[in-house]
């Protein structure tokens, strides 16, 4: 399954992290393109998704006073990967941010959960292969009609939303020189989801390709480098959407990976 990059560029800007779901079954339609893109959506030999239809509440681990619990999720998707990848966390990333999107495009609620949640359950649902770890989870689900504080907070209506300009973020050729097809895709990496809002990617621009690196050591015992894939994917959705293609090159930390363009075109034929 190639990106979508039309459907997924246009919800980018429109996801927005939810921990509060309606109850409410899924309609078939939504629930089986979600599993289908789920089965179909693997750019990476090892990372893969599962959609499992069973509530998602008893996965998930409450914080302090319930704080950003989740509540209602009739379903829930594990973002699975093998352990023993050196680039596992930015693969599961890429791919797992995919399928969110595609959520999103369908309708549907999510929220990238990586730490708060029950890995021993979650295995047992989705059946995990030799060496292979859960990384992380999405409840999926229609909204909540009314926006809780917890939501307004937690999925980017408060003040942890603020993002880092890109003057924070970015290195290499001056802005002044960026093609569109760059300046677009950085915006558009600025707006992944990250745990806890810490937003650790570093981009820096050369001729033709744009590279990803990641800031510090991890914290939240959650992956930094698994919220660089999720800007990844932002990067190259992107970059297909302004007629730009290319493949990635992973690199030795703290790089991630180079986005190296190949070629522009007036229909990316995706």
């Amino acid at each position: 399954m190639h990106v979508q990059y039309g459907r997924w560029y246009e919800a980018i800007a429109r996801r927005r992290s939810r921990r509060n779901y309606k109850p409410d079954p899924l309609e078939t339609g939504p629930v089986q393109a979600l599993e289908n893109t789920c089965h179909q959506f693997r750019p990476f030999e090892g990372a893969r998704a599962v959609l499992v239809r069973q509530p998602a509440d008893r996965v998930f681990h409450g914080l302090v006073g319930g704080y950003g619990k989740i509540k209602g999720a009739p379903v829930f998707i594990a973002f699975i990967g093998d352990a023993a990848n050196p680039n596992v966390n930015e693969q599961v990333g890429y791919t797992g941010e995919g399928i969110i999107l595609e959520a999103t495009a369908l309708g549907l609620a999510t929220c990238w959960v990586g730490g708060m949640f029950n890995e021993a359950v979650v295995g047992s649902l989705v059946g995990l292969n030799t060496g292979e770890k859960v990384l992380a989870v999405t409840p999926v689900g229609y909204p909540a009609p009314k926006i809780t504080f917890e939501d307004k907070l937690m999925a980017g209506f408060g003040r942890n939303y603020r993002r880092k300009p890109l003057s924070e973020l970015v290195s290499g050729t001056p802005k002044e020189s960026w093609p569109e097809w760059v300046a677009e895709s950085l915006a558009a990496a600025r707006l992944s989801p990250s745990a806890v809002n810490r937003q650790p990617w570093r981009f820096h621009v050369e001729q033709g390709a744009l590279a990803v690196s990641v800031d510090g050591k991890d914290t939240y015992k959650i992956s930094k480098r698994l919220d660089c894939g999720i800007a990844m994917l932002h990067i190259h959705v992107t970059a297909l959407k302004y007629g730009v293609h290319g493949t990635w090159e992973f690199l030795a930390h703290p790089g991630v990976a180079r986005f190296n363009s190949s070629a522009k075109t007036d229909d990316p034929g995706q």
